[in-house]
């Protein structure tokens, strides 16, 4: 992959570094629990304009195998599950194919400014996460109104 020096887009501009920082993770070499960028599998919707819902398939992961965590620009979703220790050997199930994945997961989402995750819910085998663009009253538009000037004598 070709690298990107941005180093004079530091020197040139205020306020962009996040534009950069995401060329640097572009070019970051995965972790090794993030390799298979595949699963699980998920959809992002856009449901308004300021709201957004990413559902994520995670059958067989309960409320307490997942961990969601939002810092700074970036969301994070882990799935971890234990191995079944209370199950003896002689009793464990003996697969023929084993088609439905229980293996840990990472899952990272960068998010836009004022973004933030407003509910989680399991439902089903999906993973929904909702999101909302908050605009900040600076941000938002506004009327200017124009004075009259008065006319001098």
């Amino acid at each position: 992959m070709t690298h990107f020096d941005l180093t004079p887009l530091y020197r040139s501009t205020i306020g962009f570094d996040r534009l950069a920082s995401l060329f640097d993770a572009l070019n970051a070499p995965q972790t090794s629990l993030a390799k298979n960028q595949s699963y699980p599998p998920y959809n992002v919707e856009r449901r308004d304009e300021t709201n957004y819902r990413i559902s994520m398939a995670v059958a067989g992961f309960g409320e307490d195998d997942i961990d969601i965590e939002q810092k700074g620009g970036g969301l994070t979703i882990r799935g971890t599950t234990a191995p079944d220790v209370d199950t003896p050997k002689e009793d464990a199930a003996d697969y023929l194919y084993r088609g439905i994945a229980a293996r840990n997961f990472e899952r990272s989402f960068q998010l836009a400014d004022n973004v933030k995750v407003v509910h989680a819910e399991l439902d089903k085998g999906l993973l929904h996460i909702d999101l909302e663009r908050e605009i900040p009253e600076s941000e938002k538009p506004r009327k200017i109104k124009i004075a009259k000037t008065l006319k001098a004598a």
